[in-house]
């Protein structure tokens, strides 16, 4: 009962600070009005490479994804892996708790591919990890460029102390023992979560134990899982570009990063789901602060999550979907030649 009712209320938040965000959103009418005149007049081909920009950002996600679980010893084709990746984006951007959700997903998608339970989780870990890493690497790069004019936004305190916090975190990665507990702890939680029953869930820890002892994580294998990481929000940031591109607007090259990585930022904490009303306003506040003429900003920004939020929503559910399909078939037909399905479980049981 109390879990419904905090679902529930989680909800209500969420829709109430979504309203919120828009209702502000709509005092600035004027730059508003100005904004959708200038979106009347794209120019397509700026508009085009920044949707391929985007999507190459999501297969250097991808590709980070597949060094990672490398690592320990799995494997999923490429373009499966790349499918998972814009399914849990979309998941994570438009559910309640889709962060959780989405990764919860993924790691069940690393484990129908032969993962086991250790490795599927440690590498969701080393995933996170790596990637707010390189975001705070290009977020940090922006503070070189901006030198001064930082200061003025106080974010150059704020993103030194969070490369430090993610400097500490990729650190972290090579404590076994660290790891090993933070993963045994959430695969316990994951179970109770789950109520998964029949399981001798003391074995299933044993065996993640002795089988992240043998994950060997060394710089020559996680150096090219972080530049992917950099490239993923480079690419990413490369959209926003072709954004102020597309409405012939000049860049504040200055700050565009440090803003860039502020949004970034923002997007991450746990108000609207994928950040809705909070990044466009974070980033369009910081990049007018940084020299952008507000109007044109405002138009980049819009034109911006066009692609990156609203049009990747659609595109990650119908390869869901695609691929839940596929799996129920494939299933279903293992099962009908007697064998098990491919369906493997969290802690034992089956994931359908």
């Amino acid at each position: 009962m109390k879990r419904q009712v905090a679902k529930y209320a989680r909800f209500v938040i969420g829709l109430g600070l979504g309203v919120l965000a828009l209702w502000a959103v709509a005092g600035q009418r004027g730059e508003l009005a100005g904004a959708t005149a200038e979106l009347a007049h794209l120019q397509p081909g700026w508009l085009l490479l920044g949707i391929v920009s985007e999507l190459l950002s999501v297969l250097a996600f991808s590709r980070m994804q597949a060094r990672l679980l490398r690592v320990g010893g799995g494997a999923m084709p490429a373009v499966r892996l790349l499918g998972v990746t814009f399914a849990a984006g979309a998941i994570a951007s438009s559910l309640p708790a889709g962060p959780a959700v989405s990764s919860l997903y993924a790691y069940r998608q690393y484990r129908r591919y032969g993962a086991d339970e250790g490795v599927a989780a440690w590498t969701l870990l080393a995933t996170f990890v790596a990637s707010a890493l390189g975001l705070t690497l290009v977020a940090s790069g922006g503070v070189l460029v901006a030198e001064q004019q930082g200061a003025a936004l106080d974010l150059v305190g704020v993103t030194v102390a969070l490369l430090g916090v993610a400097l500490l975190a990729t650190a972290l990665l090579w404590q076994r023992r660290l790891v090993t507990r933070v993963i045994v702890f959430g695969l316990r939680l994951l179970q109770r979560l789950t109520r998964h029953s029949g399981v001798d869930s003391s074995a299933v820890i044993e065996r993640v134990r002795d089988r992240l002892d043998q994950v060997h994580l060394t710089w020559r294998a996680f150096l090219p899982a972080l530049a992917w990481s950099v490239g993923n929000w480079a690419l990413d940031c490369g959209c926003l570009v072709c954004g102020y591109l597309a409405v012939g607007a000049s860049i504040p090259w200055r700050g565009l990063l440090l803003a860039y990585g502020a949004g970034q930022l923002a997007a991450n904490l746990p108000i609207t789901p994928g950040g809705l009303g909070v990044v466009e306003g974070s980033l369009t506040v910081a990049l007018v602060a940084y020299g952008g003429a507000q109007i044109s900003t405002v138009a980049a920004v819009i034109l911006y999550r066009i692609v990156s939020f609203w049009g990747y929503l659609p595109v990650g559910w119908a390869i869901w979907g695609g691929m839940a399909l596929a799996d129920r078939a494939r299933d279903a037909t293992s099962d009908g030649r007697g064998g098990p399905g491919e369906n493997e479980a969290v802690m034992g049981g089956t994931t359908s």
